[in-house]
């Protein structure tokens, strides 16, 4: 069972980076967020630990994080870090914003040229310590993102 659930979440990742390949281009300075380094950020921020109703851990090796990432509507995360590079698909989302460790916004995803479209496959170097705020009142933001180990 557990060699099967393995092999799923294997082909998953496989499955999301070729995704990457063939979803819409965004511009690059639209997910610019101030990184800095990682190895500065606080251990108990990393997203497992600050948020783990947030971010739900499907696989772990020392190559790869693969996390399962829920924000319910309306919900705000607790403020967290990923230390590492990662490729996001985006099941479904609404409107949201994330901020900084100091409460500005970062993103504002109601300020985006055109809506996106969903699923959405997006690359993002690691992410300074941040929290996302789902602005729908509907919709639940669901993604899956794949850590990068170095």
């Amino acid at each position: 069972m557990k060699t099967t659930k393995n092999y799923l979440l294997f082909i998953a990742v496989i499955l999301i980076t070729t995704a990457s390949f063939a979803q819409e281009k965004l511009d690059a300075k639209t997910f610019a967020y101030n990184t800095g380094n990682p190895a500065d950020w606080p251990a108990e921020l990393d997203a497992v630990i600050a948020a783990p109703n947030n971010h739900k851990i499907l696989l772990e090796n020392d190559k790869v994080r693969v996390l399962e990432v829920t924000l319910l509507p309306g919900e705000k995360e607790p403020l967290h870090h990923h230390q590492w590079p990662s490729t996001l698909y985006i099941m479904k989302a609404g409107d949201f914003v994330d901020y900084d460790s100091k409460g500005n916004v970062i993103l504002d995803s109601r300020k985006f040229s055109q809506p996106s479209t969903y699923p959405l496959t997006i690359f993002k170097n690691p992410e300074a310590p941040h929290q996302a705020e789902n602005l729908s009142k509907t919709e639940t933001i669901k993604l899956i993102r794949v850590e990068m180990k170095q």
